[in-house]
């Protein structure tokens, strides 16, 4: 993250205010402003729209908004505030009213609970948050429900070692940089005909070119995906020298590695989707699916700026 502000999207819900809490410390640590967005009911919509439509000056000029007089009440108990807190009333469905709001302001990160209001109990992530995640032209950090919040622990950092893009690595050192934690990267490598041969829990280790030359114990496949990494990852050591990298190479997918991290890190980063596969921004890679529908703690999903929507 560098410019721009955090963006909090609340619908009244205990979990949706945990995504405030979680953005209102984001925004502290990058010394940015924090912007409260609640998309109306639809009833407060139709008020709105019949008033207009009548210019009845007998109806007050306001509709009650509970979830604004909660929000000031949240944030009034709250520690610490950001230097610049707004809130802001929006109209639309929840889905496009947040991808318009993150196309105008281009936030560092818009927040939301995996699931708010209704919807099936059962369900980690809800509908909402799978739309907004998949097509928001910002990165959309979902905060699950009754899961960590993230306030300890390294950035995670899911890398595809030819196909994620800058923003996504330029995302997670950021966070790290911030936090003044660790970054963890995970890739993953074609898994070899017999997997029993191969560990699965690869430690994450802080790996020297001099180590990975030398790496006799290694198969070839994780010495070549090593390698990428670190010359993947080389620029952006350059820029965060203060920010610690740890490295594993997984065989198979990375998603149940990425999974498994999520319970003791501080977020999980992860891109939108693979841009030389898919069609569009509206399309998630399976890793990022996978990681959203059942990570347990936050995870950020990252679009490419030149994939982000009109």
């Amino acid at each position: 993250m560098s410019n721009g502000l955090v963006i909090a999207a609340v619908d009244g819900s205990e979990h949706s205010l945990e995504a405030l809490e979680w953005a209102r410390l984001a925004a502290l640590r990058h010394r940015t402003g924090l912007l409260v967005a609640h998309v109306l009911s639809d009833s407060a919509q139709l008020y709105a729209g019949r008033r207009a439509a009548l210019h009845d000056a007998s109806e007050p000029e306001e509709y009650a908004d509970p979830v604004r007089d909660r929000v000031r009440e949240v944030l009034a108990a709250a520690p610490e505030r950001p230097a610049e807190v707004r809130y802001e009333a929006l109209e639309g469905s929840v889905p496009e009213a947040l991808r318009v709001i993150g196309a105008e302001t281009r936030p560092l990160a818009l927040v939301m609970g995996s699931r708010g209001r209704g919807g099936f109990a059962a369900l980690l992530l809800g509908s909402n948050s799978r739309a907004v995640a998949t097509t928001a032209p910002c990165p959309v950090v979902v905060v699950p429900r009754a899961g960590r919040s993230g306030a300890g622990g390294a950035v995670v950092l899911g890398l595809h070692t030819a196909e994620t893009h800058d923003d996504v690595l330029a995302f997670a050192f950021a966070e790290a940089a911030a936090r003044g934690t660790a970054v963890q990267v995970v890739s993953a490598y074609p898994a070899p005909p017999s997997p029993a041969v191969m560990p699965l829990d690869t430690p994450f280790a802080v790996i020297t070119p001099e180590e990975l030359a030398g790496g006799d114990d290694l198969a070839p496949a994780e010495r070549e995906t090593l390698r990428a990494q670190q010359e993947r990852l080389a620029p952006f050591r350059e820029r965060h020298p203060g920010v610690l990298v740890e490295q594993a190479a997984v065989p198979g997918e990375a998603a149940g590695r990425l999974v498994e991290a999520s319970r003791s890190a501080a977020l999980v980063v992860v891109g939108r989707h693979h841009p030389k596969r898919s069609l569009g921004a509206l399309m998630m890679g399976s890793v990022a699916n996978a990681v959203l529908q059942h990570a347990q703690g936050p995870v950020a999903v990252v679009p490419a700026t030149h994939d982000q929507p009109a």
